[in-house]
């Protein structure tokens, strides 16, 4: 699940969370209930490998 950042414009309160990709984007900030909270554009994302299953040695060259 991918995390967005957001940003008030009203307070200043940012806050990075994490959303479903078919999620609306949040309008209300948590901190002064105003609704000036946006998405922030990011840089892109990273691939992450988490859980059991990958290995450190599952893509090396195997010695002849």
């Amino acid at each position: 699940m991918p995390h967005y950042s957001y940003h008030c414009a009203n307070c200043f309160y940012e806050k990075e969370i994490f959303q479903s990709i078919k999620a609306e984007p949040l309008q209300s900030c948590p901190h002064c209930a105003s609704f000036s909270f946006h998405r922030k554009i990011g840089v892109g994302s990273a691939l992450i490998f988490q859980g059991n299953g990958f290995y450190e040695t599952d893509y090396k060259k195997k010695s002849s």
